[in-house]
């Protein structure tokens, strides 16, 4: 008669491993943007999680790891949102970029950016990830305001244009900056429009 073994949960190794690492990455974005950097340790992400201590170790070997991975993940995410936009017009084009620096996103990426002007290990790192997403953005925004980048200006538009929008972002950390933000955004579309024409 042969060994009867329990049922046991039918997903392969692999597709935990990356539901886990997903957990991971999401919870440490939510830490970030709620407790900053010093109240974020790899035991409060991982308790968000749902996870052990040593699982979150075994994905991300230092806190460094994981939310430098965190906030790398959440902007690859946002980027592949904005790519799916439908074109309704640069308005909305410019709220939608606007919307990337007020949500929690951003409030994660500002603390991560605060530890790392104060933390040698950590600085290259956050350098190197915020100038690739900053590429990334810029070259998503003018894809969208289907800017013509040969024309002269039209490269500083856009990015006066990112620049503003972190600005607001910034604005919004401390207050809820809403209403302000619309008339701002609804100001700023108008300025693009007829740069860009």
């Amino acid at each position: 008669m042969g060994v009867v073994t329990p049922p046991t949960d039918r997903t392969p190794k692999q597709d935990r491993s990356r539901a886990t690492r997903r957990r991971l990455l999401e919870a440490a974005v939510a830490c970030l943007a709620e407790h900053g950097w010093a109240g974020s340790t790899v035991s409060v992400v991982a308790e968000r999680a749902g996870v052990s201590r040593g699982a979150a170790q075994h994905h991300f070997p230092t806190r460094e790891d994981l939310f430098t991975a965190a906030v790398e993940y959440v902007a690859e995410e946002r980027s592949a949102a904005l790519r799916t936009l439908p074109v309704q017009g640069r308005t909305a084009v410019v709220a939608a970029l606007v919307d990337l620096y007020t949500g929690p996103l951003f409030r994660a990426a500002l603390q991560l950016w605060v530890a790392a002007s104060n933390e040698a290990s950590l600085h290259p790192r956050v350098s190197e990830l915020e100038a690739r997403v900053g590429r990334e953005t810029h070259r998503i925004a003018v894809e969208l305001l289907k800017a013509d980048e040969s024309r002269p200006g039209t490269r500083e538009t856009v990015q006066g244009l990112l620049d503003m929008a972190r600005g607001l972002g910034l604005a919004n950390v401390l207050t809820d900056d809403t209403a302000r933000r619309r008339r701002v955004v609804a100001q700023w579309a108008a300025l693009v429009d007829d740069a860009l024409d």
